[in-house]
Parts: C-alpha cells; structure tokens; sequence
C-alpha cells in the first residue's frame, strides 16, 4: 500500500465516520429543524472528505473536476433543499397571526 492509497482510505475512513454520525443525529434528534441541521452538514463534510479520499485515486485532471463538481452540486442542492424545508416548518409551527379590530 502506497502513500495514495493510505491518504484515501484514511479520508474515506473519516468521511464514512460523519456519515454515520449524521445518520445517527437523524434518528436520535427531537424535533425536524436539528435533524435537518445534523443531515446536512454531516452528509456535507463526508461527501467532501469522500471525494477528496478519490482524488488520488483518479486517473485524469478531467475526472477530479467532474468529481469536485458533482461535490459542488451537492452542497449547493442539499442547502436549497434544506432552506425550503426549514422554512415551511417554521412557517408551519408558527401561531396564526389574528388580526384585531381596531374601531
């Protein structure tokens, strides 16, 4: 096992740990805004550490950027995605708002 390969399976290894960690806070945590919160930011930081866990891995200059941008694409979706979930949530938990008369 070369250098390569020992900085990819080390960077696979802690990636695969914070996925497993954001898996964990998804079925440990109480109410939807900290699940989302654990989800996203773990699954982000493993995707990341996966994909530079391939870098060395890869044969051309073409595959890591296809490979960095994928990783791009996802972070940019998962915090879409995310937003428009939090927020109908908070809009869904929020008191009505009355309005009053004042004549």
């Amino acid at each position: 096992m070369n250098i390569a390969d020992s900085f990819s399976l080390l960077f696979c290894l802690v990636g695969l740990f914070f996925f497993f960690a954001g898996t964990v806070g998804l079925i440990r945590f109480p109410d939807v805004l900290s699940r989302l919160h654990a989800i996203t930011k773990a699954d982000n930081l493993g995707l990341g550490l996966i994909a530079i866990g391939l870098l060395p891995q890869l044969s051309s200059p073409t595959d890591a950027l296809k490979l960095v941008l994928i990783w791009g694409l996802v972070i940019f979706s998962s915090a879409a995605c995310s937003y428009l979930i939090a927020s109908q949530v908070i809009e869904e938990q929020s008191p009505p708002h009355s309005v009053e008369d004042k004549s």
